[in-house]
């Protein structure tokens, strides 16, 4: 995921920087999933920078295009239920995410509760259950095809009656495009507040959909104001490049990285050891 090796071997080895084709490798930034503005921006910089420490002048120009808000998550402590509502496309990773976050928590020593709110697909319902059985984490779930805010509702409800530390909630997923989706995952939130209110919104995205996981976070955010981001599959061939354009391009935080399957492939971002590998 060394997006920047070859922009770094460029500066370092050349004595007349106008006599590269630096389209070439803003090209490879595009390719890359930064994104137009973020690649163009880069390569600007670059021009300026000189040989001696190409890496720590690239760093320091990064670092100043991440989002400024904080990268930790926002959780009530002992006194309130923290309440994570999950929201996402499709085959991004969501419920799986979920179920990655329980765990995480409950392995810090915190009683969690999940939500199964993706009634409109019974397989999302029985990954999460069986996810539940696998972590011993209980799981919230309605009939089919029912009223996803119902679930949520009576989710928050037993939280909140129970005590319980960390409520993680489950949502539908069809098409980001859609609007009933959208209207739907807004009536949740409202809702689920009546109870308890939301400490994080967590939008889930590929990374290997590259610069659609930018225009989700952008329509997900105008609908329920998303205070997060789960980036999911950064194993695989993802660049790893959306991260930063969502972060310079929307001002929203990645908090979480996946990078498998295995219930253990699930960690907190961390911007400076993300920034040294894209420059590694």
């Amino acid at each position: 995921m060394a997006l920047f090796s070859k922009l770094i071997a460029r500066i370092k080895g050349s004595s007349d920087p106008h006599s590269s084709d630096w389209s070439d490798l803003e090209l490879e930034l595009l390719q890359a999933d930064l994104g137009p503005a973020l690649a163009s921006e880069c390569i600007e910089q670059a021009k300026k920078i000189d040989g001696q420490s190409p890496q720590d002048a690239l760093f320091r120009f990064l670092s100043s295009k991440l989002c400024s808000k904080s990268h930790e998550m926002n959780l009530s402590g002992s006194t309130s239920t923290s309440t994570i509502l999950v929201v996402g496309v499709n085959g991004t990773g969501k419920t799986t995410s979920v179920a990655k976050l329980a765990r995480f928590y409950k392995s810090s020593g915190n009683t969690v509760l999940m939500a199964a709110g993706d009634t409109f697909r019974a397989a999302a319902v029985d990954q999460l259950k069986t996810w539940g059985m696998r972590i011993d984490v209980p799981v919230i779930s309605g009939q089919e095809n029912g009223d996803p805010a119902s679930v949520a509702f009576d989710a928050a409800k037993q939280a909140q009656a129970n005590g319980v530390d960390v409520l993680i909630i489950d949502t539908a997923g069809r098409l980001h495009n859609k609007s009933d989706l959208m209207f739907e995952l807004a009536k949740v939130k409202r809702v689920v507040e009546k109870t308890s209110p939301i400490n994080e919104v967590l939008l889930v995205i590929d990374a290997t959909t590259g610069q659609n996981g930018l225009a989700q976070a952008k329509i997900f955010s105008e609908s329920v104001d998303v205070t997060g981001v789960i980036l999911t599959k950064m194993d695989g061939t993802a660049k790893g490049g959306v991260a930063l354009a969502i972060e310079a391009e929307l001002g929203i935080p990645i908090k979480w990285i996946g990078t498998g399957e295995s219930e253990s492939d699930f960690s907190p971002f961390d911007p400076d050891a993300y920034l040294k590998t894209l420059l590694s």
